[in-house]
């Protein structure tokens, strides 16, 4: 029954935020701080799901500038716990299908984000080379994922290079921002579903890779952002263990 009602009002939630932000993207059309502002309305929902969700930035947060996001996409509650993670004057990259969702399709193009075909890669490698442009004429900053899909419990998978060529093409740093495991650790027939973790790390300097070595920019970033996923697991799980104990 508690599973029902969070569906139900969770999804009129939902519609509601999507509605009422392609207004107000209509209004400001294509504003690229949009999307931060409905990514974190988003994001405010996670009460819904019985997660408490731990928010971490860095001390020069707001002294970033432009920059390449990476996220880990682990699956749909994404949207309630890593998208509040999404900082002014950014938009992401989706693939081209995300139009044709009922309700967040519209919303997603009218705030500004910006669609990649996957399934052509000539376009995929101009879409990076767009990106590389926006960056500094519009004063940009994107958030992608370079798993390119939902891991769904496979771990941390292999990173895609595209916002890596992106990167060092408009010569902004990467920002990497990791959220804890939520894969088998939500249930919504229960009240509590703990603690996650979503934390932004400190800046990677690009300027040292190029177009050659640009797999090893992925590859470090990538164990850089599955060292720390695993920490805060760790966190999550001693912290959890000395509840338990106290309780």
């Amino acid at each position: 029954m508690l599973k029902i009602a969070r569906i139900l009002i969770i999804t009129i939630c939902c519609i509601l935020i999507c509605v009422l932000g392609t207004v107000y993207s209509f209004i400001r059309f294509r504003n690229p701080s949009n999307v931060g502002i409905f990514a974190r309305w988003f994001g405010r929902l996670h009460p819904l799901f019985g997660l408490k969700v731990e928010h971490r930035y860095p001390a020069n947060v707001n002294q970033l500038g432009r920059c390449i996001y990476i996220g880990n996409h682990q699956n749909n509650y994404d949207m309630v716990t890593i998208s509040y993670m999404v900082m002014p004057r950014t938009v992401s990259v989706g693939k081209k299908s995300l139009i044709w969702v009922p309700f967040f399709g519209i919303l997603y193009w009218a705030t500004g984000n910006i669609f990649l075909d996957r399934d052509n890669r000539s376009k995929a490698h101009n879409t990076m080379t767009e990106l590389a442009r926006r960056i500094n004429e519009d004063n940009l900053s994107i958030w992608m994922f370079p798993e390119g899909t939902r891991s769904r419990g496979r771990g941390l998978l292999p990173f895609k290079t595209g916002a890596f060529h992106a990167a060092i093409a408009a010569g902004v740093p990467i920002v990497p921002v990791v959220c804890s495991t939520t894969h088998n650790k939500i249930d919504l027939n229960r009240w509590d579903n703990g603690k996650v973790i979503c934390e932004m790390l400190e800046p990677i300097d690009v300027s040292g890779y190029t177009r050659d070595n640009v797999r090893e920019l992925a590859e470090y970033c990538h164990d850089l952002m599955q060292k720390r996923i695993n920490e805060l697991d760790q966190e999550i799980a001693q912290t959890q263990c000395a509840e338990n104990k106290q309780g």
